[in-house]
């Protein structure tokens, strides 16, 4: 069967680069009209700021992460801050309410 096929292909070279050419052709035009369905960011805005001091944990507590979250308290249309102290190192997240736009979650101003 595939010997035959292969025999078929070789006698008739014309036929076969014609559908090839017609099946690129169809590729080419498929990839221009075709409909994208693209999956929507679902996560949430945030906003994560990173702090480095080479002190132990409890001191970038008390003197980095406590007093920065402190100030963040009053971002507007902010849902939730979380703080995160390790050895020399302290995040904060900032996560912000559905629709709110990162560009001014960023400056600490709100889009309405």
């Amino acid at each position: 069967m595939i010997n035959k096929l292969i025999e078929w292909c070789a006698h008739n070279k014309f036929i076969v680069f014609l559908f090839i050419g017609m099946a690129v052709l169809w590729g080419l035009y498929s990839i221009k009209n075709i409909t994208l369905d693209a999956i929507p960011d679902l996560s949430d805005t945030q906003v994560i700021i990173y702090s480095r001091w080479d002190r132990s944990p409890d001191i970038m507590e008390d003197q980095v992460t406590y007093p920065i979250i402190s100030a963040l308290l009053g971002v507007r249309r902010s849902k939730d801050i979380r703080g995160f102290s390790d050895f020399g190192f302290s995040y904060i997240y900032i996560i912000f309410e559905d629709g709110t736009d990162i560009y001014w979650a960023v400056r600490g101003r709100s889009n309405t």
